[in-house]
């Protein structure tokens, strides 16, 4: 009895970790990276025909983080291979989120909690990625890499200038082919090393947020319980990014750690997603002086299509808030940092971005502006900040 007693209690456990290993991830994304019905614009044949001859980039995604193979059309969440190639987009930067806040919010949160560990081991990702933020970062890179070798040329890595010529190139002759790009959500991945952060270069990172959601060792963040600037550590690594050909990200600073990285940059800084206090007034979002410093390093401002980018989910308001940088620094300055599979919720997913285009129509942006806008700005940043500095 005691044995049947002993199998019964240990066929409940294991039916429970399969229950939790096979479900629990996929109903966590579920329920974060959400599309919910907003006020669309009527999309006209001739801005599908403009859209379908656009290259469009978009600076940041979080897709790594979660457990889906990117080169199947997923049920969930925002991104994947297929519904890029429906959006007509042609590259995608892929950011590596390594940990968050438990109670996570915009206003102050501390560094000594994460969410991404239960996460990583829900996953079964790899047991180095349980307690190590550095291995989740070059697992992500691992994941990129497979999900490429796997996509039958549908999806391709993008490390160099001539990798994103050859993407456009052979785009421009029809092959249905996205680049994917590798970023970092918060430098907090390189445990206070700065050596660390030639290996994530060498793994194919290629741009880096500064800090995420939480002060880390590197820089303070807008939503931290400090919110100082950078660190002695800090200053190193923005000189390495320069000089290794990683683009600072700036998205998730504070207002100390932007002012200290504009007033020393000698690259052009982006902010990759996010949105402009001039439309809606979120903590998170730049000021007009900071998209002004941003400019004048050459740099972009990457707009966002959430709630808390741009006030609303619908893509006028993502196009009233790229009209507001244009106006304020021009149209070179200006991209798209959708954000998308970062636990927002949006009106569509990449499969819609025509809505975009539409909307920037529908604002007066003409066809040249909008080729910037969507996709062009991005591309001449990238080819030339990664792109090691001479010397």
């Amino acid at each position: 009895m005691k044995h049947k007693i002993a199998w019964g209690v240990a066929i409940v456990l294991v039916a429970g970790l399969l229950l939790f290993f096979g479900f629990a991830p996929a109903r966590v994304e579920s329920g974060m990276n959400k599309v919910v019905p907003t006020t669309m614009p009527q999309v006209q044949d001739s801005t599908r025909a403009l859209h379908a001859s656009l290259q469009i980039a978009d600076l940041h995604g979080d897709t790594l983080l979660w457990n889906r193979d990117l080169n199947d059309r997923a049920g969930r969440g925002q991104v994947d291979v297929p519904r890029l190639i429906d959006g007509n987009v042609a590259l995608q930067i892929f950011s590596s989120v390594t940990k968050t806040p438990k109670g996570q919010n915009y206003d102050s949160n501390g560094a000594d909690s994460d969410n991404i560990t239960l996460l990583a081991i829900a996953q079964l990702q790899p047991v180095r990625t349980w307690g190590s933020l550095l291995e989740r970062s070059l697992w992500h890179a691992e994941k990129l890499d497979r999900a490429a070798a796997a996509s039958n040329g549908k999806l391709r890595m993008i490390r160099t200038p001539a990798d994103l010529d050859r993407l456009l190139a052979d785009r421009a002759h029809g092959t249905k082919v996205v680049g994917g790009m590798l970023s970092i959500e918060g430098l907090q991945d390189i445990e206070g090393r700065i050596e660390n952060l030639d290996r994530l270069h060498a793994a194919g990172f290629r741009m880096a947020g500064l800090a995420h959601f939480f002060d880390n060792e590197v820089a303070g963040s807008m939503h931290g319980v400090k919110k100082g600037g950078l660190t002695p550590l800090g200053v190193r690594v923005v000189r390495r990014m320069e000089q290794l050909g990683m683009i600072v990200d700036v998205a998730h600073s504070s207002h100390q750690t932007v002012a200290e990285v504009l007033k020393m940059a000698h690259r052009p800084v982006v902010s990759s997603h996010g949105g402009v206090q001039a439309t809606c007034k979120v903590n998170r979002n730049l000021t007009d002086e900071e998209v002004r410093g941003i400019a004048r390093t050459g740099g972009l401002v990457g707009i966002g299509y959430w709630e808390a980018a741009v006030c609303s989910t619908a893509p006028s308001e993502i196009a009233r808030a790229i009209a507001h940088v244009s106006d304020l620094v021009g149209i070179d300055h200006v991209a798209l940092g959708s954000d998308f599979d970062g636990a927002v919720t949006t009106g569509f997913d990449t499969a819609q971005l025509v809505a975009i285009t539409q909307a920037l129509v529908d604002r007066g942006f003409t066809p040249d502006e909008i080729r910037k806008v969507m996709g062009g700005n991005a591309f001449r940043l990238l080819r030339a900040g990664i792109v090691p500095a001479a010397g």
